[in-house]
């Protein structure tokens, strides 16, 4: 009896790597000549936060730019991060981003009505938790799943696992 093939749709972001680039961005704050006397910083806010700083509105989001760099080169995706707006707070500007890990309801939901209308047919999908399943007799249809949905441009990161 054939098993049915199955993989996992999930939204992970590697908090070392992030961790690693924040470093990377702090030293190079630190270093750069342009960013003397400004104030400029980036740190852990929380396991789930990074808050920038610096003096004037166009420095901060310099701090931001210099992170998002550290990011892709360390190949965390720029969709995890959630960033807002640069709020003044006192005499310096903040830039807070969050960082998305794991699939919330809705984008779950969103990445099963995908599958479930534009995928092949007999592919059947379960939200479970912060991950969906996708499972089907062929391993064919599998990859054309994961062909549709990398072609897809979502508001999420996307990796898929367990495939089996």
């Amino acid at each position: 009896m054939a098993q049915d093939a199955s993989f996992d749709i999930v939204s992970k972001v590697d908090h070392q790597e992030v961790d690693n680039a924040l470093n990377q961005t702090s030293k190079e704050v630190s270093q750069r000549y342009d960013f003397r006397g400004t104030g400029a910083s980036i740190a852990w806010s929380g396991t789930d936060m990074v808050v920038m700083a610096a003096s004037s509105e166009d420095r901060v989001k310099a701090v931001l730019d210099v992170f998002e760099t550290k990011l892709v080169k360390r190949k965390v995706s720029l969709k995890a991060l959630d960033k807002g707006e640069p709020k003044q707070s006192g005499k310096e500007f903040r830039i807070e981003a969050k960082l998305r890990d794991g699939l919330d309801s809705d984008h779950a939901k969103k990445v099963a009505k995908i599958v479930r209308e534009e995928g092949p047919k007999g592919v059947k999908v379960s939200i479970m938790g912060e991950e969906v399943r996708v499972t089907s007799k062929s391993r064919d249809q599998l990859q054309e799943v994961i062909a549709l949905l990398r072609g897809k441009d979502l508001d999420v990161a996307l990796q898929f696992t367990n495939y089996r």
